[in-house]
This record gives structure tokens, C-alpha cells and sequence, in this order.
């Protein structure tokens, strides 16, 4: 048929073997001075890099008021307008775009997107603690995290 690339049997053994093969891992070079700066400044809070046997997961998968920078006005669920669900950050060294909404290219400009103050509608992101010690780091210190994020 046009238009129809793989059958239904097709599909489920592409899904299958997609399935079996191992999730990514972490560059084997990855500097340790930008991973313990993950944790240090607070990203670890809600990209665990461990959950349960998920290891390297990079998410508590849980529900975070990130304020009115990132909200989208949409309410899923549980989630309100400003609430989302930790993305896990595997495979975060391949997107060209970042972000719920794919607003940006940029990684350090994607991460200090997750600061946002309050207004009257709405609360303060509660990444903006992790921002102020992110923007903190020395020059040298963000490419170290920039450069385990990468490698994910």
C-alpha cells in the first residue's frame, strides 16, 4: 500500500528488537569534576541519576512548579499550567532543540530557562536555587557540566 512503510508484525519486531537493546550510557571519559558539580549544585534533585534499578535514568519522574518562564497554560492530569514532569535527560547529548516546547538550540540557555520568578497567578519555578549556584559556576566549572550533559 502507498504510504506504508512497515507492516503491523513489522512494527512490533522493530519495537521489540528497539526495546532489547541496552539504554544509553554515559561516556566512559566523562569528567567526574562536572558530575559531582551535577549534584553539588542541585540538578541531581530531580534528574536522579539512579531510580530504583533505572539506573541512569536522570529523573525522579515526578510532577516540579517551574514558574511562568517555562509554563504553557496546559493542564494534563495532575500537571497545572506551570507543572512538569522531570524529563529524563538520557540521550541528551543528540536533540537539536530543548525543552518541553523545543524553544532553543542552546543547552546552557535551556537550562537557565528553568529559573522563573513568581507572579500572582502563578509560583516560582523550583529550579531557581539550582540556577542561582548554576550561573555562579566559573567559566571552566559549566563546560565540565555542560560536558557530562553531552554525554549522556
Amino acid at each position: 500500500q502507498v504510504g506504508t512503510d512497515l507492516t503491523l508484525d513489522q512494527c512490533n519486531q522493530l519495537t521489540a528488537f528497539v526495546a532489547s537493546l541496552p539504554r544509553p550510557r554515559e561516556v566512559e571519559s566523562m569528567a567526574p569534576h562536572g558530575k559531582k558539580l551535577f549534584a553539588d549544585i542541585g540538578c541531581a534533585n530531580c534528574h536522579t541519576p539512579s531510580l530504583g534499578s533505572a539506573d541512569g535514568i536522570y529523573s525522579d519522574l515526578l510532577l516540579h512548579r517551574m514558574g511562568p518562564g517555562l509554563a504553557d497554560d496546559v493542564v494534563q492530569g495532575d500537571a497545572g499550567p506551570d507543572e512538569f514532569r522531570t524529563a529524563p535527560l538520557w540521550g541528551l547529548g543528540q536533540p537539536l532543540f530543548f525543552l518541553h516546547d523545543g524553544r532553543t538550540s542552546d543547552l546552557i540557555e535551556a537550562i537557565q530557562a528553568h529559573a522563573s520568578p513568581g507572579t500572582g497567578r502563578l509560583a516560582a519555578s523550583e529550579a531557581n536555587g539550582v540556577i542561582t549556584r548554576f550561573r555562579a559556576l566559573r567559566e571552566s566549572d559549566t563546560q565540565d557540566l555542560s560536558n557530562v550533559l553531552r554525554s549522556l
